[in-house]
């Protein structure tokens, strides 16, 4: 009991609870625009197919954004600290997602979420990172499974202000949340792995590295491949909800706000239910096999479903956000496959690849789409991120219980 007692203190310490806290502003901000796109694109005058083209635009921006940010606060994290991040990076999407309040056109729009983008880069790879440098190997991934899971619930609040407000105050409460937790980070200590590796004559935070060195590259890959099918659901299935439940025939619309909520509700879960899992089983790869074919089967279920209520369809978005509840496990094997000298890189880098994978993966199911149904085009893209991150399982080495204090 005691020794429950001591991991449990451990795992509650003020870094693993403001690496939360920050991560679930990041998700408000990050899923905000899925939530407001339609109510803030007819606000600018657009209508028709044009919410859906101009939307595809936007989240592409952003993601470029994300995969911009990701190089940038990764390589910092290296080289200047993983607070340094922590600090950076919510203080730019704060103030970019204040500046969303007040945009007139899709122009102004576009680059405000790519500032946005860059910025949001950078919460959870240095949060993760941080927490898991400086918990013990026994009880780290219940501190990466704290940050995902409270994190993912700022889609829930997401939702729920932009359900009562206008779409603009919900973007200027995202960036005042933002502000108001930078003042708390002052609290948290510099990793002590991190410190040390800085009083070394080790290059720290060279990204080329991981393409120059054979090992590296692949482990980097796989890292990355594994986590297409999360952002494949967030990204398409999830997002274009609204258009899903058309080509679905649905009788009543589908309001994707409130299916990006029922999709993280599930996630949180998800991410909940696979950290607990990993520590009991010791393992992250059998975990991770685990929810990949959860997340089969909760893509076919979405996709296959017939004219049933639109309850129904929320229920599938819920089995869908829980399958692929296998986010910060994912972050975390990308943490623990890297030395401290290029960890925040990789841990940083590879979700915001990933996310910025939904940019290839809505230009091939767009173009499917000019031959195919929607679902039809959903269900072979789908089907192709669910092969290779299969296939990059497969090859992965097992990290549970790995020592970090190393270098690359």
């Amino acid at each position: 009991m005691e020794e429950e007692k001591s991991a449990l203190r451990q795992v509650l310490q003020a870094p693993v609870i403001i690496a939360a806290l920050g991560y679930f502003v990041d998700i408000y901000d990050l899923l905000l625009f899925s939530i407001v796109r339609i109510p803030s694109l007819k606000a600018l005058g657009l209508t028709g197919d044009q919410l859906l083209k101009q939307g595809i635009f936007l989240i592409n921006v952003q993601m470029v954004g994300l995969l911009a940010g990701g190089i940038l606060w990764g390589i910092l994290g290296d080289k200047k600290g993983r607070l340094s991040v922590l600090f950076g990076s919510i203080l730019l999407y704060s103030t970019a997602n204040l500046a969303n309040g007040f945009v007139t056109n899709v122009t102004q729009y576009a680059v405000l979420r790519f500032i946005a983008g860059v910025g949001l880069a950078g919460e959870l790879g240095a949060g993760v990172t941080l927490v898991a440098e400086i918990l013990p190997k026994q009880i780290r991934g219940y501190g990466t499974t704290l940050v995902a899971s409270v994190g993912l619930f700022g889609a829930v609040l997401a939702y729920f202000v932009a359900a009562y407000t206008d779409w603009q105050v919900a973007y200027w409460i995202g960036g005042g949340l933002g502000l108001s937790l930078l003042l708390l980070r002052y609290s948290v200590a510099e990793s002590g792995m991190f410190d040390a590796v800085k009083h070394k004559a080790v290059e720290r935070g060279n990204i080329l590295k991981l393409f120059s060195n054979a090992r590296l590259f692949f482990n980097y890959l796989r890292c990355i491949f594994i986590g297409l099918p999360i952002w494949f659901v967030i990204g398409i299935l999830v997002t274009f909800s609204t258009e899903f439940g058309i080509s679905l025939g649905l009788d009543l619309p589908v309001d994707a706000g409130k299916a990006v909520m029922f999709c993280y509700i599930g996630l949180s879960l998800g991410d909940l239910s696979s950290g607990v899992i990993s520590q009991a089983l010791k393992s992250r790869k059998k975990v991770v096999l685990l929810f990949i074919f959860l997340t089969t089967t909760a893509m076919t279920c979405y996709l296959l479903q017939g004219k049933f209520p639109l309850s129904f369809f929320y229920g599938s978005c819920v089995f869908l956000g829980f399958s692929i509840g296998y986010w910060a496990l994912f972050v975390t094997i990308a943490a623990e496959q890297f030395g401290t000298n290029i960890r925040a890189t990789v841990a940083t880098t590879v979700p915001n690849f990933v996310r910025g994978t939904v940019v290839p993966l809505t230009m091939i199911f767009q173009w499917l789409h000019t031959g195919h149904t929607m679902v039809t085009s959903a269900a072979l893209v789908g089907a192709g991120t669910l092969v290779v991150a299969l296939l990059a399982l497969w090859k992965m080495k097992e990290t549970f219980g790995k020592e970090l204090d190393f270098v690359d």
